[in-house]
């Protein structure tokens, strides 16, 4: 590309949720805006060739033990005072926040703090939204290799991060 900026702009849908300062900034390539849109014919393509891979009660599988590993951390979020869940579950999507205890801004800046330090670790990423103007910290169960032992992993990040 001649101008490196064009192709991104035509492209580019960001949400919230996919935001972040280096993008932002300019300081990296967002690559993920130089590719073929999410339309309906590539979505299609997309999970035919899962199905072909994994067929029909692999995929089934590997859905329903990811959202297992989600109401598994639901139930950590919801036993931690430090913890609130933003919204209910959505399979296996989390949104949760910090509790300070003081004003919504302090649990705002403290929840972006925590996201901020378990990404800066490298152990997990976690990305964030903003739901009813609160800060949360969104947590996508989904990736093929991710098993319990990587949910408790973030789930003792989480806690030694807000501590």
């Amino acid at each position: 590309m001649r101008d490196a900026e064009v192709l991104p702009a035509a492209l580019s849908l960001t949400p919230e949720f996919i935001r972040n300062s280096a993008s932002e900034s300019g300081a990296v390539v967002d690559y993920r805006d130089w590719q073929v849109p999410l339309g309906r014919r590539f979505r299609a393509l997309k999970i035919r060739s899962v199905i072909h891979a994994r067929g029909l009660e692999g995929l089934r599988a590997h859905i329903r033990g990811h959202i297992a590993l989600a109401e598994q951390l639901e139930q950590w979020v919801a036993a931690d005072p430090r913890f609130a869940l933003a919204v209910p579950r959505s399979l296996a999507l989390l949104c949760l926040r910090v509790v300070t205890g003081s004003s919504p801004e302090d649990d705002d800046a403290a929840t972006k703090q925590v996201l901020e330090r378990v990404n800066a670790s490298g152990t997990a990423f976690l990305s964030h939204t903003v739901v009813n103007g609160r800060y949360v910290i969104r947590v996508a169960i989904g990736a093929v290799a991710t098993g319990p032992e990587h949910v408790q992993a973030l789930w003792e990040r989480l806690q030694a991060e807000v501590a």
